[in-house]
């Protein structure tokens, strides 16, 4: 439907999607108006800081800790506010998109935390974001059952599994809603709608309304989180504190902010997670031009090369410090049907949750419900009955500035296979998300929007360069295209035709990410403007 557009209004754009007469109430709406009339100014100075910043690293600046705020890391009496119900004990969460399958099993799959990712695991389709609102309203009412069976599906273990929202970054609009004749902030509707009609009932229930914050780059955007946070609070005559935040460190410039981004969120957070898939997609779109930052094939960037492994340690200890959690890396691995390929998949998965529960990670991620006992095991051993480790300081830990932008130590090599899984992985994810999907199953791996991000920045950078195979052969556009071409006629087999003219539609957008000029900084907004938002409208 059309709506009239009232100045400083939120305002309607599209037909309500099924069960969102109880979602996009005029109460509601009265909410997002008044969180866009407060901070969507706000925004825009911070969208002008990333854009400066960005000038900066192109003219060979590089990232450093800010002198300006070394009062605040040297300062060593601060801490965050003490672990808030149902965040005590978090050694496995569980990561996957708002959908009434997901609900059922994250939260009958035992894992203490429910990371709903409306974010990177959700296609923004007006349906998902509206349906994945609805999903969330009935889980925090209890009205998910949880009695019939589901794939994957484990007994409750202990106390219930807590819900954490991932609303999506401050760099995706929502056409659905309009303010100032202009698409709302996306941002601003997941967080507003969640908190809007469920901040009560959950603290009704012990516990409360818990967000992760992905995409930060500076501490002064997590000063505008918090600033959000007290005014939803005051609004809605909920105690200042309720809310709670996990920040993700996602982003290159902040890991050199990690103090100051708890700093600025002490009174509301909940700590900080490593996120290695957006880590390094940032990296490379911080510095395209720099063949200093030219990695190899996405498999051979593990959590265990020396910038990763940097980034990692410095969180634990910065977490541990401050008294916040520090969580780990999400395993991905999605089991198959073949049972050598399961055993050394999660042979890894647990290779790696044992090094995470030692180095002092408080729990970590899974994004299948059988990868959570794996998890759980890990943690076990080492925390035993303790809920977590926040008393293990890491005081052994020291980073500079270029142990975190050490890339030219990362082993590794481009191969052919390589080249190939960036490409296939870019186009299948595109596709899947084009089509609604947002979280999609490729080669026995959940993938994400940050998944599509890392190849297809990688394929850029690649071409951008004239980087080489491991046997000699220069990448060029020319071969890339064949790659799109042979992987696009693989895929057209046995479509029907709608399903071929989307298919169409991804092979022309991934081209023209991985083979533009420029490397765009997401993939999300562009894509959504041709192809989602219409169904907004």
């Amino acid at each position: 439907m059309s709506a009239t557009v009232l100045a400083n209004r939120v305002e309607l754009t599209a037909s309500g999607p099924a069960g969102s007469d109880d979602i996009l109430t005029a109460e509601a709406l009265d909410f997002l108006t008044d969180l866009h009339l407060a901070f969507v100014g706000r925004w825009e100075e911070e969208r002008l800081r990333r854009r400066e910043q960005a000038v900066r690293f192109a003219a060979g600046e590089r990232p450093d800790f800010l002198p300006e705020t070394r009062a605040i890391r040297e300062n060593g009496s601060w801490r965050v506010a003490s672990p808030a119900p149902g965040l005590i004990d978090r050694r496995v969460e569980i990561a996957g998109p708002p959908t009434p399958k997901m609900a059922v099993d994250a939260l009958g799959s035992g894992a203490a935390v429910w990371v709903a990712d409306l974010e990177d695991a959700t296609s923004p389709t007006w349906e998902n974001v509206i349906g994945g609102q609805v999903t969330l309203r009935e889980a925090v009412a209890g009205e998910i059952d949880l009695t019939e069976p589901a794939a994957g599906r484990r007994p409750i273990a202990g106390e219930p599994t807590t819900i954490v929202v991932r609303p999506r970054g401050w760099h995706l609009r929502e056409a659905g809603l309009s303010y100032c004749g202009q698409p709302a902030l996306g941002a601003l509707v997941d967080f507003g709608l969640y908190f809007f009609h469920n901040a009560w009932p959950l603290l009704e229930k012990g516990t409360g309304p818990y967000f992760y914050l992905p995409k930060l780059r500076s501490h002064t955007e997590a000063r505008l989180w918090n600033d959000i946070f007290c005014f939803a609070q005051d609004r809605l005559g909920i105690p200042r504190g309720t809310i709670r935040a996990t920040v993700p460190i996602e982003t290159v410039p902040a890991a050199f902010e990690m103090e100051e981004i708890l700093y600025e969120l002490r009174e509301h957070s909940s700590g900080l997670d490593a996120g290695r898939r957006d880590y390094i997609f940032s990296l490379i779109k911080s510095f395209p031009e720099d063949p200093a930052f030219v990695l190899p094939e996405r498999s051979a960037v593990t959590m265990t090369v020396p910038f990763m492994r940097a980034y990692t340690e410095l969180l634990v200890r910065t977490c541990h410090r401050r008294g916040a959690h520090a969580i780990g890396v999400m395993a991905a691995f999605i089991p198959g049907h073949d049972p050598e390929a399961n055993a050394r998949a999660l042979a890894r998965v647990r290779e790696d949750k044992r090094r995470e529960a030692g180095d002092g990670f408080d729990g970590s991620r899974v994004a299948h419900p059988e990868l959570v006992e794996t998890c759980r095991e890990e943690f076990d051993k080492v925390l035993g009955g303790r809920p977590n480790q926040l008393e293990r300081l890491r005081e052994d830990v020291s980073v500079e500035a270029a142990d975190l932008l050490a890339v030219d130590r990362t082993p590794g090599v481009i191969t052919a296979a390589g080249l190939r899984d960036d490409v296939a992985v870019a186009l299948r994810y595109v596709d899947a998300w084009i089509g609604g999907s947002g979280a999609v199953v490729i080669f026995d791996q959940i993938e994400d929007a940050a998944t599509a991000e890392v190849c297809r920045c990688q394929l850029w950078q690649w071409v951008h360069h004239g980087s080489r195979l491991d046997d000699g052969t220069v990448i060029t556009r020319e071969l890339v295209d064949s790659l799109l071409d042979a992987e696009h006629a693989a895929l057209r087999v046995g479509r029907t035709a709608a399903e071929a003219e989307r298919l169409e539609q991804a092979s022309e957008l991934v081209r023209c990410l991985v083979l533009g000029d420029r490397l765009r900084s997401f993939f999300t907004p562009h894509a959504y403007r041709r192809h989602l938002a219409e169904g907004s409208r």
